[in-house]
């Protein structure tokens, strides 16, 4: 599996079928709603911090496409035990290389490097962002978000 967009679709399918940490989370201390009206996809976040400010546990539900799932469910393993600023930051590389088509690949980026396939399909970029923005808006008790 050499070639980059097989292995694209083989974690994207991976983590579609299999999401990892798709449960809710109780008790949680944060939650945010998501909604990509273009796709579809809605998304309920849930985690809970420490008292330290670090991410302890992290949970979604909800319906979406394939992208915003897998998305979603690296997300969630990414984020558990970091700290917030580290999430934010993660968050800006993540979405720093979806929105620049120049932008180089970040070893940072762990398997959301592998998302970085999206950027050749505009209208997906939402669909693979969904979680982040749904995470932004908990972390700022918005209560909910939309990508329109």
């Amino acid at each position: 599996m050499s070639d980059p967009s097989e292995l694209y679709q083989a974690v994207i399918l991976d983590h579609n079928k299999q999401p990892r940490n798709f449960r809710a989370i109780e008790p949680h201390t944060h939650d945010a709603d998501g909604h990509n009206p273009l796709c579809g996809d809605q998304l309920h976040l849930e985690l809970r911090l420490d008292p330290a400010g670090c991410i302890e546990d992290i949970g979604f539900t909800g319906e979406g496409c394939a992208i915003s799932t897998a998305s979603a469910s690296i997300m969630t393993e990414m984020l558990k035990g970091q700290s917030l600023e580290t999430a934010r930051a993660l968050f800006e590389r993540f979405h720093h290389l979806l929105t620049h088509p120049d932008a180089e690949l970040d070893p940072e980026l762990g398997k959301l490097a592998v998302l970085a396939g999206v950027r050749d399909y505009p209208m997906r970029v939402k669909c693979a962002t969904l979680a982040w923005h749904t995470l932004q808006a908990a972390l700022d008790e918005q209560g909910s978000v939309s990508t329109e």
